[in-house]
């Protein structure tokens, strides 16, 4: 599975390691993510999504079946 997270949709970019010489080497960025496993009450069972730290704010400020919605609409869960 890609590093992608499934609510917010953030993935790896890319960028640069800058030396104390100031010589470029290009590197990734990868986003924060965790695996975790949610109760949905709405479906009355435990989903487990790749999700990354702003995404669990997000479920924690939106709750889950509402961030799973707006996720789906946005085309990040399939």
């Amino acid at each position: 599975m890609s590093r992608v997270c499934q609510i917010t949709g953030k993935k790896a970019i890319t960028g640069n390691n800058v030396s104390h010489s100031n010589i470029k080497t290009r590197r990734k960025f990868n986003p924060n993510l965790h695996t975790k496993r949610f109760f949905v009450p709405e479906l009355e069972e435990w989903v487990v999504l790749k999700v990354s730290a702003s995404g669990l704010r997000n479920i924690n400020k939106n709750g889950i079946w509402n961030s799973i919605v707006n996720a789906s609409q946005k085309g990040y869960i399939k």
